[in-house]
């Protein structure tokens, strides 16, 4: 316990960044995510491929490498300048919204064909049949795959601590430098990762059993 009382200034800042980190990564990663299953789903052949060549490329790209690229390439472009925390934040978003993207295709793909086709005969566009009636039923059936893609979003945020953003997974090294026992840090650093993980699954069980009565 001493550990954590004596570093407060520690924990609660570095969590914070953490829980910032995470917040600004699932939206952009959602909202780019979702696109980029519009676009696979596409009856437009270049949008299909556009979207296939970008998913295939992220999900096969260590994350870390992504990283690297936004923050030490990047820079090198000379096209909008990005601190360390703003490269971080793109990283997760191009790197995580790939896995959204297929999540929010699987949920998709579980539409009837009948729902689009109706759509269809009451005069709606492709855009106006995906975002009226195909994704808000879409949405619904992937929440526990969404919720567990996002967990996972969560624990990624720890590898932008090596890449100068002090978030919780920079916590370890700070206490090696105040000559604090690092094994117990650990642990506090766990558990709260572990508190951060359990309020994401409240959300998925309050949204599932919404959304179960909602049909």
């Amino acid at each position: 316990m001493d550990v954590l009382l004596n570093n407060l200034d520690l924990f609660g800042p570095f969590f914070l960044t953490t829980i910032e980190l995470f917040l600004l990564s699932a939206v952009g990663s959602l909202i780019w995510g979702t696109i980029l299953a519009m676009l696979r789903v596409s009856p437009v052949p270049v949008f299909r491929a556009v979207g296939t060549a970008y998913v295939t490329i992220a999900r096969n790209t260590p994350l870390t490498l992504v990283f690297a690229f936004f923050v030490f390439a990047y820079p090198l472009l000379d096209i909008v300048k990005l601190d360390y925390f703003p490269a971080a934040v793109t990283a997760l978003i191009v790197y995580t919204s790939a896995f959204i993207c297929e999540v929010v295709r699987s949920g998709i793909n579980t539409v009837p064909v009948g729902q689009a086709e109706a759509g269809r005969a009451l005069g709606l566009t492709f855009g106006q049949i995906l975002g009226q009636v195909v994704l808000p039923q879409a949405l619904r059936s992937v929440v526990p795959p969404l919720i567990s893609t996002l967990i996972a979003l969560l624990k990624n945020t720890t590898i932008a601590a090596g890449f100068s953003v002090a978030e919780a997974g920079a916590i370890r090294s700070y206490l090696s430098e105040r000559g604090e026992n690092q094994l117990v840090g650990l642990l506090w650093v766990a558990l709260g990762f572990i508190i951060l993980v359990a309020v994401l699954s409240f959300v998925q069980r309050s949204l599932e059993k919404r959304w179960s009565v909602a049909r």
